[in-house]
């Protein structure tokens, strides 16, 4: 498993390499620094000017989100498996 920071720089760097659209579906384990560094993320991709789409997040994700009562700050989307495979 990646770091929270490892996760954070790949993120960021993808965002800075221009790419709208992160799937979370992969996550298994989440904690306060997983919505951290969604908020990160989301800062990023709003100073370089373009959205961020997060899909796919777990429920456990989701609930952090909605106990920190962030939700409204980071745009998730749940998204189909057959659909979320086209979007990537």
């Amino acid at each position: 498993m990646q770091s929270a920071r490892a996760t954070l720089d790949a993120g960021l760097a993808a965002i800075s390499a221009g790419q709208a659209l992160i799937d979370l579906g992969q996550l298994n384990a989440v904690d306060s620094s997983a919505v951290a560094t969604l908020l990160a993320w989301q800062r990023a991709a709003l100073a370089a000017g373009h959205p961020l789409q997060l899909v796919n997040p777990p429920a456990s994700l989701r609930s952090l989100i909605a106990l920190y009562d962030v939700a409204e700050l980071l745009d998730l989307h749940v998204v189909p498996p057959a659909t979320a495979a086209h979007a990537a």
